[in-house]
């Protein structure tokens, strides 16, 4: 039986991007790979609506990204205001301790999204602050974080906005420059719609000024000068490269307001449907990119689903066993709606719902009244 992706990264790949991933490989150091390089680059200004040349590629996870975002931005000793809302709110706070930041933490509840005035509070206590530390989208958590209002209030006091996008990427319209953001991390296996292996750093103006040389792979410097001229300091991802021209594409072909419009149904019908069936939402506010749902069954029913073939994912560390999470990144609709079916037998069987078809009802109703039913 072929699996279903209903997680959080990796999540299904279109087929379209699998005919590139497809073909054979070619060699990095070639024209060939130059022009397709640099008409990605291309793609993705486009994607952050920003002309400028200040993004670099690196082979490695998102986590990578985030890393290079510590080393290239800040130094030992710098103080820094953490976000630490989940799993990766907790990265965020391991990378600055081990790379000698003088990280603030910031600790918000999981499940719950920061709050704007305490970020504001805490940079008032910290004048000499250099940067901010959050996720747009807490994967672990299924919780969201209001970067704009975030974005204002650091950049009124000059102090850089550092957002992990990596679940945000290709699901929101992000416009950095609109949203206050000076680090923009992103990776290949979320919104992007790519296997895992490649991840982006975007960077505005002002961070530019804070560059500096502590890092080695993962030195912007090094890896720009070399990316503007079509080609990269290492080795690059050199399938990934090639594919992410075909998904930066498809996102561009439909409009990132039409991407987050068909992220925003799938998650409210998603929402809508699991209220009727008897479940809870586990965050606040929710992120568009992945639907967290609380329940003491949660991996019973996560058990129950795989045997049909469909791959939701479990919480992780303290949330382990009370919520499982459907992705919404990669996932047409209709194929939310047979998840929605499938949840409902599921659930049946199980004993903790008998109301079949009223998940599904709820789910349908959202799409037909956003229009794009």
């Amino acid at each position: 039986m072929k699996e279903r992706l209903f997680t959080p990264g990796p999540v299904e790949i279109p087929e379209r991007v699998r005919r590139v991933l497809g073909d054979q490989i070619i060699h990095h150091r070639t024209e060939e790979f130059r022009r397709s390089f640099l008409e990605v680059r291309e793609l993705f200004k486009r994607l952050v609506e920003d002309l400028s040349e200040n993004f670099v590629f690196f082979a490695s996870s998102g986590t990578g990204a985030m890393e290079a975002s510590i080393l290239n931005f800040f130094e030992e000793g710098d103080k820094v205001i953490v976000v630490n809302g989940g799993k990766f709110g907790e990265r965020w706070l391991n990378l600055a301790k081990h790379w000698g930041l003088n990280p603030v933490e910031y600790k918000v509840e999981w499940g719950k999204s920061a709050d704007p005035d305490k970020v504001k509070e805490l940079l008032d206590k910290n004048p000499d602050c250099k940067g901010v530390l959050l996720q747009i989208s807490e994967t672990s958590t299924g919780a969201y974080h209001p970067t704009k209002e975030i974005g204002y209030i650091c950049r009124e006091r000059d102090v850089l906005l550092v957002a992990d996008a990596i679940t945000a990427l290709g699901v929101y319209k992000i416009v950095p420059s609109e949203w206050g953001i000076d680090v923009l991390v992103g990776g290949s296996q979320k919104g992007l719609l790519l296997p895992p292996g490649l991840s982006v750093l975007w960077f505005s103006q002002r961070a530019e000024r804070s560059l500096k040389e502590r890092a080695f792979y993962f030195s912007i410097k090094k890896e720009l000068k070399k990316q503007l001229e079509g080609q990269t300091a290492w080795t690059p991802a050199i399938s990934l490269i090639l594919a992410m021209k075909e998904s930066l594409s498809m996102l561009l072909e439909e409009g990132m307001e039409k991407v987050e419009k068909r992220h925003r149904a799938l998650s409210r019908a998603t929402l809508s449907a699991i209220k009727v069936l008897g479940l809870k939402q586990f965050a606040q506010n929710p992120s568009i990119s992945v639907s967290a749902i609380a329940s003491e069954q949660a991996e019973n029913i996560r058990r129950e689903l795989l045997k049909y073939g469909i791959r939701t994912a479990g919480g992780q560390d303290e949330l382990k066993g009370k919520i499982f999470r459907i992705s919404h990144m990669g996932v047409d609709p209709k194929d939310g709606l047979m998840l929605i079916g499938m949840l409902e037998v599921v659930l049946k069987k199980l004993g903790i719902c008998q109301r079949l078809g009223e998940g599904v009802k709820a789910y349908s109703e959202v799409f037909i009244e956003s229009g794009l039913w």
